[in-house]
């Protein structure tokens, strides 16, 4: 196969970038990459351009900016404007995002070490007096529903 000069297949340009071919697809389908040139046998090329933007996406992706904040991202660039701004608010967002994540997840915990320290013991009358379906500890937790 022919690759010319300054361009890479799919999987040498995931590679560069950093990333799985399966990613590189799915960031193509998503349009954060241009559909790219294609060999004769329709083999996929990436210009250094594409590799490079696909390093961006890999890096954001590692700050944990979502695909749709990306794509917002890539288009005011593509636009010719300075997206920083833009990326700032995205990551306050997700800092936003991780707090609210880690609230949910210290009453789950809250709730779990309750459940845990007011199981009773095996064969108590506690355990036995009441019927059971499948297990007290879930069926007879009192627990707030989780939305």
């Amino acid at each position: 196969m022919n690759i010319p000069r300054g361009t890479s297949t799919a999987g040498q340009a995931a590679k560069q970038a950093g990333i799985t071919r399966k990613a590189l697809r799915v960031y193509r389908e998503r349009g954060l990459v241009g559909e790219p040139e294609r060999t004769a046998a329709g083999y996929c090329l990436y210009s250094q351009a594409d590799i490079t933007v696909l390093r961006f996406i890999r890096q954001a992706r590692i700050l944990g900016l979502h695909l749709d904040d990306v794509a917002e991202i890539l288009a005011i660039h593509q636009a010719g404007a300075a997206p920083c701004a833009t990326v700032a608010e995205r990551i306050g967002t997700r800092i936003a995002e991780i707090d609210a994540a880690i609230a949910d997840l210290h009453a789950l915990r809250n709730t779990l070490t309750r459940v845990r320290d007011t199981v009773p013991s095996a064969g108590s009358p506690t355990e036995s007096s009441r019927p059971v379906s499948v297990c007290a500890i879930v069926e007879r937790a009192q627990v707030a529903r989780r939305v």
